[in-house]
């Protein structure tokens, strides 16, 4: 068809480029963190020794970013503002072979200049003469003319979406929007230690990092003397990294003491971009493994090299992720290079649970006994010299708590096994019958410790045969499963394994009827069983139904918080005040919602600019709360997405509650009697909404008989009934 085809019969047309501006800007500048990003880049990839970068009002107001860079002419500037010119790249072949700069679109200051008062001034390094003041306002060069200034550059950035009020009314509070500024310069400080960095809001000086070249002393300045002094420092890199695109994994990692409840201080670089990438973030926390709750993040400032080739930085308009090439094999090698440095300094146990050796730790030498001879010969492996393993896998030796059973010893001591999903039983009383062939599959070791904080009846195996005797399993009326071939020392494993009462108790000890329990919101409900000890199956009188048993105790808790709080929270005052030192960002959001902390019981005061002395916290569900719990209400205040003008203090409030029901719920892995499944479902039933909990997920998935049939496709002639 030819390109003079008429278009007048047609309502498709072509945008004007002022719009086409917008748009585009739309994609690069969605708050002000976008643009001190671009702008913060811009200064590292013009080789600055320090960047300045100030804000007002979170940003709204106000951005200034001054650097002493290379610098730019007046011809330079010109070009700067058009749309796709950059000094960064040539063309495709310099997109395909990696980039080594940050900034590479030529979008940043055309598009942050097309919605905001965009003024530059800039004059090159080693140019004696005067700089260059440039105005760019709503997409148009306003004028160009001389003025005195240092050399390099600097940008500023007024009345930011000033032409587009739909995006600017969709801004968050002040202490929000800096909160995203802060974390954009506080990457970019991690990431260059060799760059003094300052960040002044609101005139207050929030960190400036030395730009000595110390990433240790750019933690100090940004998270404050208690998180830098449990950085630990982890690099691998070659041999020492599991096969992988990865060359070489540096950096620092918290104790795991030291955490929050956000993954805000999760900062990781890919050739020295600071992105967010699945596969990293993964490997770290599944290097920390069960030595963090599943709610708790470390601090992390990890840098890796990557080949161009094996990383794709063109796939989102602000270059915060990044694709790899295998992202199963980068997960592996971040996951060794964390494990191997908190390993190092002693904090973290080995990956078997219980002293056990990991699969890889062993091997089995041929022999008798269907092939093995029941004893692991040790490799080159993390076991101790003189030490040795059971047939269980279970590590002995002069530090060893537990013996190396000989062979026929029958009074060998075996660990307890966690019940089996689908069993309302917890533990080895549950087991199936004696006369299942069926071996039951070993839960984590992780069950115990969930058991250790769950309420609501969810006590471990122990508690409960120490507390109610006749819930213990009687070995000598049960008949052991059948014959195997076993390990030396076993026999009181296999009998834990294959044996114990199978009738079900509720709280109270009595034997469970499984009737159907009536109900006023929730449908009448017959309890079936657990699924993966995380979900409740019930038949309802229309089908079946799955409950979330956290979801749903997250539900009830909140819910009992909400009325406790109502009119004053209860507070308890501490014997002596207990300082916190805060992050810059928290200090800086402490100030923000001081009266939101004070509504919810935790009455503090400032110190100095990353202190504050906690006087009074909140008493909630028969518990004190800590002190250092303050730190996750502001964090939870921060990052709470909530619309613009919605941020009154019962909301904020409100919100918090939400977060603080999160933690005495029962969680996921837990195995529970059928009478706490039922109290469960009662309190659930009194909620005023029962079917999602305060953070919006749902409680309850229905199944109908119709849904169930469908996909049993039981309406298919002759195979119906």
């Amino acid at each position: 068809m030819s390109d003079d085809t008429t278009t007048d019969a047609t309502d498709i047309r072509r945008l004007d480029e002022d719009t086409v501006a917008r748009i585009a800007a739309g994609e690069v500048v969605e708050r002000p963190a976008s643009a001190v990003k671009e702008l913060v880049e811009n200064s590292l990839d013009a080789g600055a020794d320090s960047v300045d970068v100030t804000v007002e009002d979170g940003g709204t107001e106000l951005i200034r970013v001054a650097d002493d860079g290379d610098g730019m002419g007046e011809a330079d500037l010109r070009a700067a503002v058009r749309q796709h010119t950059t000094s960064k790249i040539d063309g495709l072949e310099d997109l395909e072979s990696g980039i080594a700069t940050l900034g590479f679109r030529g979008e940043a200051l055309h598009t942050i200049g097309s919605v905001s008062k965009l003024t530059i001034r800039s004059r090159p390094q080693g140019d004696d003469g005067v700089g260059t003041e440039l105005v760019y306002e709503g997409g148009d060069v306003v004028s160009v003319e001389p003025t005195g200034c240092p050399a390099g550059t600097v940008v500023e950035v007024a009345d930011l979406f000033y032409n587009t009020p739909a995006r600017r009314k969709f801004l968050k509070t002040t202490a929000t929007e800096f909160a995203h500024v802060n974390r954009v310069v506080t990457r970019y400080a991690l990431a260059n230690p060799d760059v003094a960095v300052s960040l002044t809001h609101d005139g207050r000086e929030v960190f400036a990092t030395t730009g000595q070249g110390d990433l240790q002393a750019a933690v100090l300045a940004v998270y404050g003397r208690e998180v830098a002094s449990s950085m630990i420092p982890v690099e691998a890199d070659g041999d020492e990294l599991p096969v992988g695109p990865v060359e070489s994994i540096t950096g620092l990692v918290s104790h795991p003491e030291t955490n929050r409840s956000s993954r805000e201080y999760l900062a990781t670089y890919v050739n020295g971009r600071a992105v967010s990438a699945d596969a990293v973030r993964e490997g770290i926390m599944g290097a920390y493994g069960t030595q963090l709750g599943g709610d708790r993040y470390p601090f992390v400032a990890l840098f890796l090299e990557v080949p161009g080739d094996a990383v794709d930085v063109n796939v989102h308009p602000r270059k915060r992720e990044v694709r790899f090439g295998d992202d199963d094999a980068v997960r592996r090698q971040v996951d060794s290079a964390v494990e191997s440095a908190l390993l190092e300094h002693g904090l973290l146990r080995s990956r078997a649970p219980r002293g056990r050796s990991a699969p890889e730790e062993t091997r089995l030498e041929p022999g008798g006994n269907g092939g093995s001879t029941g004893r692991p010969a040790t490799t080159d492996s993390s076991i101790e010299e003189g030490e040795a393993t059971d047939p269980r896998g279970r590590t002995t030796g002069p530090d060893s708590a537990t013996e190396l059973p000989e062979p026929g010893d029958a009074g060998a001591e075996s660990e307890p096994e966690s019940t089996a999903p689908g069993n309302l039983g917890t533990g080895p009383e549950s087991a199936p019958p004696s006369d299942d062939p069926t071996p039951r599959v070993e839960e984590r070791d992780t069950v115990e410790e969930s058991n250790a904080d769950a309420p609501r009846g969810a006590r471990s195996v122990e508690e409960r045969t120490a507390t109610d005797p006749e819930t213990a399993p009687d070995r000598d009326d049960d008949p052991t499963g059948p014959e195997d071939d076993v390990a030396p020392g076993a026999d009181d494993d296999r009998e834990r394994r294959f044996s114990g009462p199978t009738e079900q108790r509720t709280l109270g000890g009595e034997a469970a009827n499984g009737e159907g329990t009536e109900f006023e919101t929730l449908p009448a409900l017959r309890v079936l069983g657990q699924y993966a000890d995380t979900y409740l199956v019930c038949e309802a009188p229309d089908g079946l139904v799955l409950v979330d048993q956290h979801a749903a105790d997250e539900r009830v808790n909140y819910e009992r918080l909400r009325e406790a709080f109502a009119d004053d929270p209860a507070a308890q005052s501490l014997a002596s005040p207990v300082e916190l030192e805060l992050t810059a960002a928290e200090a800086e959001a402490f100030e923000s919602y001081r009266e939101a902390l004070a509504r919810l019981g935790f009455h503090a005061n400032r110190v100095d600019d990353r202190t504050v002395a906690v006087t009074t916290v909140p008493a909630v569900l028969e518990e004190t709360l800590e002190p250092p719990r303050l730190r996750d209400v502001l964090t939870s205040f921060v990052e709470g997405d909530r619309e613009a003008g919605a941020e009154t203090i019962d909301a904020l409030a409100d919100e918090f509650l939400g977060d603080l029901a999160c933690h005495p719920s029962i969680t996921g892995n837990t195995s529970l009697t059928e009478g706490s499944v039922v109290d469960l479902l009662s309190a659930l039933d009194d909620c005023e909404n029962p079917y999602n909990c305060p953070h919006g997920r749902p409680v309850i998935v229905r199944l109908e008989d119709g849904e169930i049939e469908d996909r049993f496709e039981r309406d298919y002639p002759g195979h119906r009934g």
